[in-house]
């Protein structure tokens, strides 16, 4: 049987942690929107390797929804999430409402810095902005010695990273690298809204990287070579509506427009894009010069 518990308060949260702290455990933190794939339990498993218990929020955040429509039409399923859970041997499920996490009165907002201002930034005011108030709000309730995140939302990754950093957190980052469906689909929550035509088309996008990766290989490629080649695989899928591909430093975020200025090694340079398929927004991003 289970020892899982779930907790919906902050309070209660806090001292749930309180007391695995005081009994010397460390605590393991995965932060979620809910709707649990197999990219979520891979997270769950990077903890668990690292930490003495694992906890897994599940809470859809209406402060970093830029659409009302992308948040009403999120997926919900909070018992198979529980469920989920209770088979990956998660210690702690923090669900918490709405109305705990912004009770009547709330007005405080964390303001994330330059990197925010960057990629997807301009493209969805107040989106990061959202992301890093409830990610500061859910370290504070959960108190975390390590928080994993997925790699596949790489500027939030970084975004949070920095903040972590900034607001002296003493919580340790880990980015988990992107997992994939046997197509090469990354894996999201979003994906399920797709239509089976949608998604078999969807794997245009990995498709894309892979010719980005192949071009940026060649000598004498440009990075506009890059971008053009990834748009190309893209905007030949009649179902994918292509928003952006964009090369930029893993480390600042910032675009890199001319290979010369760059060092060409893995963990260097990343290449991403954003592609929708009717109303569903499917990013990715690959180390551009992977071995």
């Amino acid at each position: 049987m289970s020892n899982l518990i779930t907790l919906a308060d902050p309070a209660a949260m806090r001292a749930w942690s309180a007391e695995r702290h005081r009994r010397g455990r460390t605590i393991g933190f995965v932060p979620t929107m809910g709707a649990l794939h197999a990219g979520h339990i891979a997270l769950v498993a990077d903890a668990a390797r690292r930490c003495d218990d694992v906890v897994v929020s599940i809470f859809v955040n209406p402060l970093q929804f830029n659409e009302d429509a992308d948040f009403n039409s999120y997926p919900r399923p909070i018992d198979d999430d529980v469920a989920a859970c209770t088979g990956a041997r998660v210690a702690a499920v923090y669900a918490p409402t709405a109305a705990a996490m912004y009770p009547d009165g709330y007005q405080t907002r964390v303001v994330p810095g330059a990197l925010a201002d960057l990629m997807e930034g301009p493209m969805r005011p107040g989106h990061f902005e959202g992301v890093v108030t409830v990610v500061t709000k859910l370290f504070g309730a959960v108190q975390p010695d390590v928080a994993i995140f997925g790699q596949k939302d790489y500027q939030q990754l970084a975004i949070v990273t920095q903040m972590a950093a900034d607001l002296d957190t003493g919580i340790e980052i880990i980015g988990h690298p992107i997992e994939r469906d046997p197509d090469g689909l990354a894996q999201s929550s979003r994906n399920v809204r797709l239509t089976p035509e949608q998604r078999s088309a969807a794997v245009c996008v990995p498709r894309s990287l892979d010719a980005a990766l192949a071009t940026a290989a060649r000598r004498g490629s440009t990075p506009a070579d890059v971008v053009a080649t990834a748009m190309n695989v893209v905007e030949a899928e009649p179902l994918a509506a292509h928003e952006y591909t964009t090369i930029f430093r893993a480390d600042t975020l910032t675009e890199v427009t001319d290979f010369a200025a760059i060092e060409r090694r893995p963990g260097s340079v990343r290449v991403a894009t954003a592609v929708w398929f009717g109303d569903v927004r499917l990013i990715d991003n690959r180390d551009l010069f992977d071995e």
